[in-house]
């Protein structure tokens, strides 16, 4: 079980071996949290949706294994490792893994 890291001590890990894919749908853990970011590690089985949705906050998605189509303001984006996507706050998004999808998500205060 991943605990969050307090935001007054520094860590280091290897994020693969922190993704764990369910059976089906989304496992998400929060491995680090202070009053201006939140780090959370997204594991999604194949063929999982996640529907169009928006948040109050900036977002960027670090691709770490698998693959998916991110909907980002109506254009499609494809998923793969290494990939790094910036969303503005409430910018319009949605996703579907295609195969099991582990990607690293950050949420940071828009200004």
């Amino acid at each position: 079980m991943t605990s969050t890291i307090k935001a007054d001590s520094s860590c280091y890990f290897p994020l693969r071996e922190r993704i764990e894919y369910p059976a089906d749908g989304v496992l998400s853990k929060v491995l680090f949290k202070d009053n201006n970011c939140q780090y959370t590690l997204f594991c999604l089985a194949a063929d999982t949706s996640i529907s169009e949705h928006t948040s109050t906050r900036n977002a960027v998605i670090n691709v770490i294994e698998g693959q998916g189509i991110l909907t980002l303001e109506g254009k499609e984006i494809k998923l793969e490792p290494g990939l790094f996507v910036f969303m503005k706050a409430h910018a319009p998004h949605a996703l579907k893994a295609e195969q099991n999808l582990g990607f690293l998500l950050t949420l940071s205060e828009s200004h």
